[in-house]
């Protein structure tokens, strides 16, 4: 009787097998034949689940947004406002070992969605979810009372995702100046500004 296989299983042993090695060689390190070593693929047989490198780099960039947005889910439940919004921050930046590896994959990805169209896509998609969520963080924070008057929200909020961006790109090339303790020091930097002081 043949072997029944869990696709969705083997699917996302190879997005993981290629979050692993892009962590630890890169890109270029990434290739096929090395993803199906490290997932215990025979070579050749990753065709049936991602007929192209690229749309499994894409499936492991997905992996990696859903894994941070499920830390976010945890950290944020029962929270609102910008203590919501602050713990959100603390999961995208890359304050450990394992975020530090998700930067490395995301940096990886967009190098590809750089010069793709559909890549450059999905990532605006997902970074205008992010958006969504501190945008209405802001929002709640405005009606409680504790965001700055003056401040412009969809700035804000811009400025704060480009700062989170950018952090994952500093950590990944130079954690001397952008380590855990830089990070938060700057996090509270941006927060503070939102933030009505009494």
């Amino acid at each position: 009787m043949p072997k029944v296989v869990d696709y969705q299983q083997r699917k996302r042993e190879l997005v993981e097998a290629t979050w692993r090695i892009i962590a630890r060689h890169g890109i270029s390190g990434a290739t096929m034949r090395q993803i199906a070593a490290e997932a215990g693929f025979a070579n050749g047989a990753l065709k049936p689940y991602f007929p192209t490198k690229a749309e499994l780099i894409e499936a492991t960039y997905a992996f990696v947004f859903d894994q941070t947005n499920r830390r976010a889910d945890v950290a944020t439940h029962g929270l609102d406002g910008l203590e919501a919004l602050e713990a959100f921050c603390r999961e995208v930046l890359p304050l450990d070992g394992e975020r530090l590896d998700e930067a490395r994959v995301v940096i990886s990805f967009w190098q590809e969605a750089a010069h793709d169209a559909h890549g450059a896509e999905v990532n605006s998609q997902f970074m205008a979810q992010w958006r969504q969520s501190m945008t209405q963080w802001m929002e709640q924070a405005r009606v409680s009372g504790d965001l700055q008057p003056r401040v412009d929200i969809g700035l804000a909020a811009e400025a704060l995702l480009n700062f989170m961006l950018g952090s994952q790109i500093s950590a990944v090339l130079d954690r001397s100046a952008a380590g855990d303790r830089d990070l938060e020091r700057q996090l509270h930097f941006h927060l503070d500004r939102l933030r009505l002081h009494p």
